[in-house]
C-alpha cells in the first residue's frame, strides 16, 4: 500500500526522482553542447575541454565516496535538497563566471564542481531511494527512472541547439540560468512529498561482505566501463560531429547528441516495458557487441552521414549497460543500502570520467603530432578529425572489456545455478 502524506503519495516522490534524473542530464550535457562556443570565444584547447568532463566526473566521484554515509546520517531529504540546491548554484556560476573572471578555463571548472557535487549526491540518493518505494517490479521501475535521463539528454539538446541556432551565440550564457530553474522547482517538490526510510543498520549487508565477493567486483568493472561507453560519445559528440565529421552543429547535435538521448531513453523505456522477460546479462552482452560495431564504425566509415548516425545509434547500445547493471547487483545485494549503491555510482563515475578524458588526452596529442599530421594529409583529413577518430578509437577499449566481465559473470552465475537446480530435485 502505498503511504500517503496529506494529498501526496510515493507515486509523487518517484515523479521527483525521475525530473532528479533531469537534473543530472543538465549538469552532465548543458556544457559539452557549448564547447564549440567555448573554443572560437575563449580560446580553449581540447586538452582544456576534456579537462572539465574530467573534473566534473572525478568531483561526482568523489561525492559517490561519502555521499552514502551523509544519505545514512541525515536521511533522503536533505540529500536530496542538497543535491539540487547545488546543481542549480553551478548552473547558475556557469551562466555567470565566464563573462565576468578573465580566466575562462578557472570559471568553468568551479562551475562544473559545484554542480558536480550536486550530480555526485543524485547517483547515489536517487537510485536507493527508488528501490525503496513500494511501486511494484524493481527491474522495471528502475529502467523507467534511468530513461529519464536520456529524455532529459534529448530535451537539453534539442531545445539549446534550437536556441543557440535561432539567437545570437553569445547569448549562451542565458541558457544555463533558465536550466536552473528544474532543479530549484525539485527543491520545492521534494521539500513536500513522502520520503521512504534508509535501510536500518543492523539490517544492511556489511561493505566487506560486498568486497569479499567476485561478482560484486566484476560488477564493479562493469560500472566503470558502462559509465566510459556512454560518456566518450555523449560528451564528444557534439564536437567530433562538428568538427571530427565537418556537419554543421544544428544537424551535427539533432544527428548526434539528440538522436544519442532519444535512442537511449528508448532502449530503458522498451526494458522498462518488457525487461521482466528478458535475460538481463544476455541483454547487456548483445548490447555490448553492438556498442562495439557502433565505436568501429565511427571511427573507420569515411562518410560522415553514416558516422554521425553510429554516434546516434551508440546511445541504444549503452542504453541499459548502467541502470542494468545497478538492478542486477541490487537484486543480487537486495540489503546492500546506499554504501552499495555509493560504491557502484562511483566506479561508473570513474568510468565516465577516464573514458571521455582519455579520449580528447588522446585527441589532443595526436593533433599536435606530427607523424598523425602527415597521416591526417594523406587521408584528405584534417588534424583534428583524425584527433577525434582516434580519441574514439581509443575508448573502445571499455567495451571490450565489459564484454570480458559480462561473460565472466555468466560463467560464474553457472554453478550457482546449477546447484539450485540440485536443490530442486532434491
Amino acid at each position: 500500500m502505498i503511504k500517503m502524506n496529506g494529498r501526496l503519495t510515493y507515486k509523487h516522490t518517484f515523479s521527483g526522482c525521475m525530473t532528479g534524473f533531469i537534473v543530472q542530464a543538465i549538469n552532465n550535457n548543458l556544457a559539452p553542447l557549448l564547447f564549440v562556443i567555448f573554443q572560437d570565444e575563449f580560446g580553449l584547447n581540447l586538452s582544456s575541454l576534456s579537462t572539465v568532463i574530467l573534473v566534473n566526473f572525478l568531483t561526482q566521484l568523489c561525492v559517490d565516496a561519502f555521499a552514502g554515509k551523509i544519505t545514512d546520517k541525515f536521511g533522503f531529504r536533505f540529500s536530496v535538497l542538497a543535491a539540487m540546491a547545488c546543481s542549480a548554484l553551478g548552473l547558475v556560476l556557469l551562466g555567470v563566471l565566464p563573462n565576468v573572471w578573465s580566466n575562462t578555463f578557472a570559471a568553468l571548472t568551479v562551475s562544473t564542481v559545484v554542480f558536480a557535487i550536486g550530480g555526485g549526491l543524485i547517483e547515489v540518493v536517487v537510485s536507493p531511494l527508488t528501490e525503496l518505494l513500494p511501486l511494484g517490479e524493481k527491474k522495471s521501475t528502475m529502467a523507467f527512472l534511468h530513461s529519464f535521463y536520456c529524455w532529459g539528454q534529448a530535451v537539453v539538446v534539442l531545445l539549446s541547439t534550437l536556441f543557440i541556432r535561432f539567437t545570437d551565440p553569445s547569448l549562451w550564457y542565458v541558457l544555463p540560468l533558465v536550466w536552473a530553474v528544474v532543479p530549484i522547482a525539485n527543491a520545492i517538490w521534494f521539500a513536500f512529498v513522502p520520503i521512504a526510510q534508509t535501510i536500518p543498520e543492523e539490517k544492511r549487508t556489511p561493505l566487506i561482505s560486498l568486497l569479499k565477493d567476485k561478482r560484486f567486483l566484476l560488477a564493479l568493472v562493469v560500472m566503470t566501463c558502462a559509465g566510459a561507453c556512454e560518456l566518450t560519445v555523449s560528451q564528444w559528440s557534439s564536437l567530433f560531429a562538428e568538427k571530427g565529421l565537418g556537419v554543421s552543429k544544428f544537424l551535427g547535435d539533432l544527428l548526434g547528441p539528440c538522436l544519442f538521448a532519444v535512442l537511449m531513453g528508448i532502449g530503458r523505456l522498451f526494458f522498462g516495458l518488457f525487461g521482466a522477460k528478458m535475460n538481463l546479462l544476455r541483454v547487456l552482452k548483445i548490447l555490448t557487441v553492438c556498442c562495439i560495431i557502433c565505436y568501429l564504425t565511427m571511427v573507420f566509415v569515411p562518410q560522415p552521414i553514416i558516422s554521425l548516425l553510429a554516434c546516434g545509434f551508440t546511445g541504444l547500445t549503452v542504453s541499459m549497460l548502467w541502470p542494468g547493471t545497478i538492478s542486477n547487483t541490487s537484486a543480487r545485494f537486495p540489503y546492500g543500502g546506499t554504501a552499495m549503491f555509493g560504491l557502484c555510482a562511483l566506479f561508473g563515475d570513474l568510468g565516465c570520467a577516464a573514458g571521455p578524458g582519455i579520449a580528447g588526452l588522446v585527441a589532443d596529442a595526436i593533433v599536435k603530432s606530427p607523424s598523425f599530421l602527415q597521416i591526417a594529409e594523406s587521408t584528405g583529413l584534417s588534424a583534428e578529425q583524425v584527433g577525434l577518430r582516434g580519441g574514439i578509437l581509443v575508448g573502445m577499449f571499455f567495451p571490450i572489456l565489459q564484454l570480458i566481465c559480462l561473460f565472466a559473470i555468466g560463467l560464474m552465475d553457472k554453478p550457482s545455478r546449477k546447484k539450485e537446480s540440485l536443490t530442486a530435485e532434491v
